[in-house]
């Protein structure tokens, strides 16, 4: 095993923990960034290309008969194969939060449609879902198995929040472990079936699924109700007759303490697992190799890389598979100002030098940054935040094929759980709906002085009848901060003054018409 340090990581600051990397025929895509995804890549997906040491980012892609896939942070992952042995495979993605702090209860196939050095085009569909439909969750493993021919999904695991009808003010966004149910989809029909097996009887996260075959390997994980991170080795054999399918648990021995541990694989039956936490404050530094047979498991020690002394004394680390046998890490930097390149990274390579010469492997790598300051950051949980995009359709090709980072806007001051004005009373953790209108977030306005930025509306003390009409109008609002420096910035407007007609001089009456009838036949004989 090697460590390897990337010096220069561009435009990290759309790296965050929770995403996820997919990787297509060697090609390494970046997807689920913390933020909606800007005009400068719509679609929110990347290709991570490194020269020189260098990350570089190509936006992708969506052909026109696919649907928006929103970015989505500690998703489930599985790998769909078009036939057992085949190389051509595509993505089933399931869950996960989105830049809204919702959670997803979606399925998501993706798959690569055309590749050149200029353009690469992905497919997105979303699968309709009937039957005993998973909850949203994030945190959890999706697999899929092969039995007699059939093909289906297996769904483990994650957290949730609490349900609607036990939210209290105190509670409003707490969340719980999903109750320990095994889900299976069949991806021709769309149906789900649930099964609660006695030997699991609690909900774990971040735990660690590998498949073969007909069988999935559950190993390590946490749980909030106890928070444990169990060292139980569970194996799911799933039976796919013709009939009805049968899932049954079997509870092996030499499972690992563990949890948010990454997996990655350097053979057909073997993996290598590294990474994770085996408590709160404390890292798992120990490799493991895990060898699958056909019908058993085995997880042995081996020998790890030189970790450096930045890694060892580190509190917090993230990772990602990148495929045969890379991984990537990242941990925080020792500057504690919030700045987005403030990580190290590293690839770890788990193959040998031999196998890697033989296979060409390419580098491609990927970061992640932390803009909290990292001796108060968790391991797995972190804020969420919304910003406005525009729409996945919008991407013009000609523009440029890299991302700038320009184009960002800061994130902090552009959420839902913001400080909108010195008196915001909106905390994210005690929120309650206030308008009827709400369901899951605050209601916002937009500012209009400067550079425009929202605002709470019940900070504003708005009423709903006046919420309804600034939402529905085409009007500009200022903030309570604002509208005095607006209005003092207004030019008091002259009141219209009558236009006054000119006066005429009065007409001059004719000697003629003043002289009275006696003086007028005296002046005509005068004059005679």
């Amino acid at each position: 095993m090697s460590l390897q340090v990337i010096p220069t990581v561009s435009n990290a600051a759309l790296l965050q923990p929770g995403f996820s990397l997919l990787n297509f025929g060697g090609h390494v895509v970046f997807f689920g960034q913390k933020g909606w995804p800007k005009r400068s890549c719509p679609t929110g997906v990347f290709l991570l290309d490194i020269n020189q040491n260098e990350l570089k980012m190509k936006p992708a892609f969506f052909s026109k008969d696919s649907c928006y896939l929103p970015p989505l942070r500690y998703p489930a992952l599985g790998v769909l194969r078009a036939s057992v042995g085949t190389d051509e495979h595509q993505y089933v993605i399931h869950g996960g939060k989105t830049p809204n702090n919702d959670l997803s209860d979606k399925v998501y196939l993706m798959s690569l449609v055309s590749r050149n050095s200029k353009k690469t085009t992905f497919q997105c569909t979303e699968k309709e879902l009937c039957g005993d439909v998973p909850e949203a969750r994030y945190g959890h493993t999706i697999n899929v198995v092969h039995s007699q021919g059939k093909s289906m999904a297996v769904i483990f695991g994650g957290r949730s929040y609490v349900p609607l009808a036990q939210r209290t003010t105190e509670k409003w966004n707490s969340i719980v472990d999903c109750l320990p149910s095994v889900f299976l989809i069949d991806f021709e029909f769309g149906c789900c079936t649930s099964y609660r097996l006695p030997e699991l009887q609690e909900g774990l996260a971040f735990h660690v699924s590998i498949a073969k075959n007909d069988s999935v390997y559950i190993l390590g994980g946490h749980s909030l109700q106890n928070n444990t991170r169990s060292p139980s080795l569970y194996k799911l054999k799933v039976d796919l007759p013709l009939g009805s399918p049968s899932v049954t648990c079997t509870i092996l021995p030499g499972g690992i303490s563990v949890s948010s541990a990454i997996v990655t694989q350097t053979k057909d039956s073997e993996f290598v697992l590294v990474g994770g936490y085996q408590s709160d404050t404390q890292k798992r530094l120990v490799c493991n190799t895990i060898l699958l047979g056909d019908n058993k498991i085995e997880i042995l020690e081996r020998e790890g890389p030189d970790w450096t002394a930045a890694i060892k004394h580190c509190r917090t680390w993230f990772g990602c598979d990148m495929g045969k046998g890379s991984v990537l890490l990242g941990i925080p930097g020792a500057n504690k100002q919030f700045i987005s390149d403030a990580n190290y990274f590293y690839i770890l390579r788990c193959k040998g030098a031999e196998e890697e010469k033989e296979e060409e492997l390419r580098v491609p790598i990927c970061s992640q940054t932390s803009t909290e300051n990292p001796e108060d950051s968790s391991a797995f949980e972190d804020s969420e935040e919304f910003c406005l995009s525009a729409e996945a359709n919008s991407f013009d090709a000609g523009d440029t094929d890299t991302y700038n980072e320009d184009d960002e806007d800061d994130e902090s001051d552009t959420g839902y759980w913001i400080t909108c004005s010195a008196g915001c009373s909106v905390d994210i953790n005690t929120w309650v709906p206030f308008y009827s209108t709400e369901l899951n977030k605050p209601a916002m306005i937009l500012c209009s002085s400067g550079t425009a930025h929202w605002v709470h509306a019940q900070c504003m003390d708005l009423s709903e009848r006046m919420l309804l009409q600034l939402s529905g109008a085409n009007v500009k609002y200022f903030c309570k901060e604002h509208v005095a420096l607006h209005r003092g910035l207004q030019t008091p407007q002259r009141g219209l003054q009558l236009k006054k007609q000119p006066r005429k001089p009065p007409r001059k009456k004719s000697a003629l018409k003043l002289a009275t009838p006696g003086k007028k036949s005296f002046l005509r004989r005068l004059f005679e």
